[in-house]
């Protein structure tokens, strides 16, 4: 057997081939390293005496950037383990022979790997982006010092350190012989002397990316001022969670950071998501920063508080590996800036950011709160750096990487701030820090954390360790909280209802169910309504392949009740529940005698119907649902009836029939029951990629853009579902190493289409001289012929939309000087002999221009066909 293949975890596998030394890990979701440490694929071993690892040399991406709501792709740690932990970028180890990593995959999945990787190790590169940032022009060049210490003196591309290798569906060859080929979108084949191995990528619609460690379930009573400990692991530990906190203050809970997996964090601890009601963020490395997907699949944008610094390199490291425009960071979040170095106050709860070196922008936080005659306090040192090593960068240079004696005093003096709980990072090495730093800190109580192994002897002198769950009550409650969340959720439910009714409904028992049982079985009439005021619940319907999840408000068996019908979804606690009984008759009776059962029954069958869908299986906060209900309508088609969506920007829902997508003459799909359409409008408010009619007699659900706007949990899979069709849509445009005309990207207006094919006409004849080897002096004419092209288009372009007062020109303008940017620094390493390969320039058009005529173009189209431009 020549070819090695084994399943590692859900949607991950492994291929080697140990004739040419090839070890592709295919699939990197989140914690994919810890899996493979797991499996026994990394192990350490020691060369010529050096200690180090073993592992893979390539990674095989998934053609989607995410998939069931969570990063598909993130690579950022097995490419940390290969450069550094296997030696392969070490200079002088006996593994470096000068062979890159390969990233492999599609052409968008590579070159948005390679930036999401290059923004993981710098965070924002330059004085210029710091100061976009807020930062003052002297902090800059200091910070640009620092980061520049941590870099070693220079910050390299990512093509220095890995290489990127465009799959399609063609075999390519990877090394020795060994080649790979896509069959179908995320399956693979492996090809080597005659024999193959296929592997899938794709996870079932009920399927998430595996967790590598039990967390249990855990029962805790947030008090008044309290912190829950939910990790205390670093990137590499396989047994607990990445170093994080949960602060529970007043009833609102707050997370510090967005570990992998947040998940099932939130579920061992019974905490929905629509449950948060903002997340502090230290930093964007991948241990706190991947499970900021979870977060966006929200019912409403949480509240997401940082340093500007820091959260301009958490949007740009995000929207790298989403493929999207940094503008649509706050789509999913509602972004609160803090003032750095100052107390903030958000609704008594005063927080302050504390700037800690490290390479990329980051900040540390202390918390407080008024109380008895001084304050509570709690500070979050996750990332820090070792005094020693900060030491060693000191230096009276002022141009040389590194930092003054005044700046490290500094930083020394925060890190020693006594407070009543202190958690600190002691992960050691270069860009964390040491325990010993703290031996004689005045803080009440230390914990340290953001390691993979146990505490040594020393270490345990100076601070304690806190296990998944563990809570340090600050401040005890004085109130029934349960019971106030009671009256504020079915005060949503029920608009209107007199206060008297409410207090009966609230006064009934509040039960607590352990994790596993069922609550409602599909097939059973309901004797109660349960509201559910803490924990999770899944929703399952085995026979439509529906799993949703379920989080604190939802009333269930409430529908049943009243159209008097057995349930049509199985209800199970995913976590500790705690239940509001509300006998079946009393409910009915509260209902109609307050005039509500008819009101909600006119809802109740478009809601129904939404809510068996894919699109809304996971439940919403109850007046988010709710508007969405009565704001959507229902729409018949005849047989053969075109759809058209151009104009308003609905989402559509196929209620009955059938409905047909075509591009062009090509037929890409057929719609049936509960499938939808339009969401390229509803995302980027562009016209329908694709034609629609009817099939026959078909029925539409409708819903207007501005109710799902503020909805991140709809717009992520609203963006899942873009991004897979747009996949096939780009892939049309690349025929035999081509660019290729495709009526995908046509915009509307005759002339600046031509202009369009004109750009992809240049770009072909560079792709052609690089695949023929041609000089340097042809290569910078044809980049000269792009560049000056470019100016001519984008300039006829921008008087255009300034003629017609297009609102989006200004911002339109600085995305053309970007692409100039881009294409002008390509041309630079083409004169001084750095030639880039075909593949890697067919990337680069592609997500240079293709993507910005289909995300952008297409939008100033649609604005000037409304005015009569065509």
């Amino acid at each position: 057997m020549l070819i090695r293949k084994l399943d590692v975890t859900r949607g991950v596998q492994w291929i080697e081939i140990p004739e040419i030394d090839l070890r592709v890990l295919c699939g990197c979701p989140a914690d994919a390293v810890k899996h493979l440490i797991k499996r026994g694929l990394i192990q350490h071993q020691e060369i010529q005496g050096l200690a180090c690892e073993t592992g893979p040399n390539a990674i095989l991406l998934s053609d989607i950037s995410a998939q069931n709501g969570e990063f598909a792709n993130l690579a950022e740690f097995p490419v940390l383990q290969m450069l550094y932990k296997q030696g392969l970028a070490v200079p002088g180890h006996p593994n470096n022979s000068g062979r890159k990593p390969l990233l492999i995959g599609s052409a968008a999945q590579v070159e948005s790997q390679m930036r999401y990787i290059y923004r993981g190790n710098y965070g924002l590169t330059s004085r210029e982006e710091l100061m976009e940032a807020g930062v003052p022009a002297a902090q800059a060049d200091a910070m640009m010092r620092l980061k520049l210490a941590f870099a070693f003196g220079r910050i390299r591309p990512t093509t220095d350190l890995l290489e990127g290798l465009v799959v399609n569906d063609a075999p390519v060859e990877m090394t020795g012989g060994a080649t790979v080929r896509r069959l179908m979108t995320n399956v693979f084949e492996f090809a080597y002397k005659g024999e193959t191995a296929t592997v899938n990528l794709n996870l079932n619609s009920d399927e998430k990316y595996a967790c590598p460690y039990p967390l249990g379930y855990r029962r805790f009573d947030p008090g008044y001022f309290s912190i829950i400990h939910s990790g205390e692991g670093d990137g590499w530990d396989v047994n607990r969670p990445g170093m994080s906190s949960i602060i529970a203050f007043q009833g609102k809970i707050y997370l510090i950071d967005a570990e992998p997996q947040l998940s099932h964090t939130m579920t061992a601890l019974g905490i929905g998501i629509d449950q948060i009601d903002g997340i502090f963020q230290t930093h964007a490395h991948d241990d706190h920063f991947a499970g900021l997907t979870v977060l966006m699949r929200a019912g409403r944008r949480i509240r997401y508080f940082a340093a500007p610094m820091v959260r301009h390199a958490v949007a740009k490291k995000l929207t790298a590996l989403l493929g999207i425009e940094e503008s649509h960071f706050a789509d999913f979040f509602d972004i609160r800036d803090l003032q750095p170095e100052e107390w903030n106050d958000i609704e008594g709860l005063e927080v302050k950011p504390v700037f800690s070196p490290h390479p990329i922008e980051t900040t540390v936080f202390v918390f407080r709160t008024l109380w008895g005659e001084g304050y509570r306090s709690y500070a979050h040192w996750g990332d820090i750096v070792s005094m020693d090593v900060l030491e060693g960068m000191v230096t009276d240079k002022p141009d040389a990487p590194g930092l003054d004696r005044a700046a490290f005093d500094r930083i020394h003096s925060a890190y020693a701030e006594p407070v009543d709980i202190k958690k600190i990072d002691i992960g050691g090495g270069m860009i964390h820090g040491n325990a010993k730093d703290f031996r004689n800190d005045g803080s009440r109580r230390i914990l340290l954390s953001h390691r993979a192994s146990d505490l040594d002897a020393a270490e345990k002198e100076i601070g304690s360790s806190a296990s998944f769950g563990i809570v340090d009550m600050l401040i005890d409650s004085q109130s029934d909280s349960l019971r106030r969340h009671a009256f504020s959720y079915l005060e949503t439910h029920l608009p209107g209802l007199p206060l008297h009714r409410l207090r009966m409904l609230i006064n009934h028992p509040i039960i607590e169910v352990n994790p596993g049982a069922i609550i409602l079985k599909e097939g059973e009439k309901p004797q109660e309504v349960l509201l559910l005021l803490s924990g999770l619940v899944e929703k399952i319907r085995t026979r439509d392949n529906l799993f949703g999840n379920l989080s604190a408000g939802v009333l269930i068996g409430g529908g049943a009740v009243l159209n008097d019908r057995p349930a049509n979804h199985t209800y199970r606690a995913s976590s500790f529940l705690h239940l509001l009984q509300l006998p079946a008759a009393l409910y009915l009776e509260v209902m109609r005698r307050n005039d509500l059962h008819n009101r909600h029954l006119r809802a109740a069958d478009i809601m129904a119907f939404l809510t068996s869908t894919s699109l809304f299986e996971d439940g919403l906060p109850v007046d988010v649902l709710g508007r969405i209900v009565h704001g959507a309508s229902e729409q018949c088609y005849r047989a053969n009836e075109a759809i058209d969506t151009k104009d308003d920007h609905r989402l559509n829902i196929v209620r009955s029939g059938h409905v047909q997508l075509s591009l062009g003459e090509r037929v890409l799909d057929v719609l049936t029951e509960k499938d939808f359409f339009g969401e390229e409008g509803t995302i980027f408010k562009v016209p329908s990629l694709f034609a629609m009619r009817a099939l026959g007699a078909a029925t539409v659900i409708r819903i207007p853009p501005e109710l799902l706007e503020d909805v991140p949990i709809l717009r992520w899979k609203l963006l899942e579902k873009y991004q897979q069709r747009a996949i096939s849509v780009l892939q049309d445009g690349l025929v035999a190493d081509k660019l290729i005309w495709s009526e995908a990207l046509s915009i509307h207006v005759k002339h600046l289409n031509r202009q369009h094919e004109r750009l992809i006409e240049i770009a072909n004849i560079i792709v052609e001289q690089l695949g023929a080897s041609a000089g340097a002096d042809s290569l910078a004419r044809s980049f000269d012929e792009l560049i000056d092209y470019a100016h001519h288009h984008f300039d006829t372009e921008e008087k255009l939309m300034m003629r017609h007062s297009y609102p989006a020109t200004e911002d339109h303008c600085r995305k053309h000087a970007d692409l100039v940017r881009q294409v002008a620094e390509y041309k630079e390493r083409v004169v001084s002999g750095d030639f880039p390969d075909k593949a890697r320039f067919q990337r680069f058009i592609e997500l240079w221009l293709l993507r910005h005529i289909m995300q952008e173009d297409r939008k100033y189209g649609a604005f000037l066909n409304a005015r009569g431009v065509f």
